[in-house]
């Protein structure tokens, strides 16, 4: 994780403009979730990614289009 980190830090064309986040020595199949254990948190991921999701399609859309928001 931390070799990719890296890499990806260092891409130009394009900028991979994400974010790697991992706890220190957490296990394999970690999620992010900083405050509960993986069992717990893996039943969540729809609640942890689909605004970050919903933020990039929102900053990435062509002007006026907005299929996706009802």
């Amino acid at each position: 994780v931390y070799l990719t980190e890296e890499f990806l830090e260092n891409t130009t064309s394009p900028y991979y403009g994400g974010e790697v986040d991992y706890g220190d020595r957490a296990e394999h199949c970690w999620n992010g979730d900083h405050d509960n254990p993986n069992h717990i948190s893996r039943l969540r991921y729809n609640t942890m990614y689909v605004p970050k999701f919903m933020e990039r399609l929102r900053a990435t859309a062509p002007p006026g289009t907005r299929p996706w928001r009802y």
